[in-house]
């Protein structure tokens, strides 16, 4: 089953880069993604989900917050996950298998595109609902929110449909290189008073770049934990 957040629900010791990883835990998660990560499958219905195998870290956010991007760095790879130039053409769970060991990244079709028709959207929130609820070896989701703008509407759905369906998520902020310091320290308290009210949400945040590399090492190294 999902992780669970701690007991008593979250905000308890939150902290911001999440980025007490000793030298030997920054290694492993080098050595995690440095063997190799291949896509094996994508997915558009919960019928034809692949079985399952590992342990499964998805990966969720708006349309454009960099997801693809993300995963690219993590990997070191340029063309792991596609990244698109227009928001909202990904409509399935495209699943990529890590070579060092059972662990399966997920990448989860980005929400909230105001562009995109209103029965996709609903086809998308279906699939995520039915994904969170049904996967068993499904034990964290990333959720993605982007330094540079506000919190959508869509960003506090997908927090209630984790927080409902008992699955652990932590937040990651990306492209933390296009904001300022003081403004990415205010994005980072506002994030951070968000994370408290959901019993979901885990008690540390990621702030990375896929840019510059900021929080890569440390995000390799949480997800190397699971091993």
């Amino acid at each position: 089953m999902a992780d669970h957040a701690p007991d008593g629900g979250t905000g308890e010791g939150l902290n911001f880069d999440a980025g007490d990883y000793t030298p030997a835990q920054i290694e492993a998660g080098r050595k995690l993604f440095a063997s190799g990560c291949e896509f094996f499958y994508a997915a558009q219905t919960l019928e034809t989900l692949p079985a399952p195998a590992g342990t499964e870290i998805a990966f969720a956010g708006r349309s454009n917050v960099g997801k693809s991007s993300l995963l690219n760095a993590l990997t070191g790879r340029k063309a792991l996950a596609r990244v698109s130039h227009q928001p909202g053409r990904t409509r399935q769970l495209n699943f990529f298998r890590c070579a060092a060991g059972p662990i399966v990244l997920v990448d989860m079709p980005g929400y909230g595109y105001a562009e995109a028709p209103k029965e996709i959207k609903r086809d998308w929130q279906g699939l995520m609902l039915d994904y969170l609820r049904g996967r068993p070896n499904l034990r964290r989701v990333l959720l993605l929110l982007d330094s540079r703008v506000e919190i959508k509407v869509s960003d506090l759905t997908v927090m209630e449909l984790l927080d409902q369906s008992a699955v652990a998520f932590q937040i990651v902020l990306t492209k933390a290189d296009a904001v300022k310091p003081n403004a990415l320290k205010r994005k980072q308290d506002e994030v951070m008073a968000l994370a408290k009210k959901h019993p979901a949400a885990l008690n540390s945040l990621f702030t990375t770049s896929s840019e510059t590399g900021q929080g890569i090492e440390a995000l390799r190294a949480s997800i190397a934990e699971f091993l």
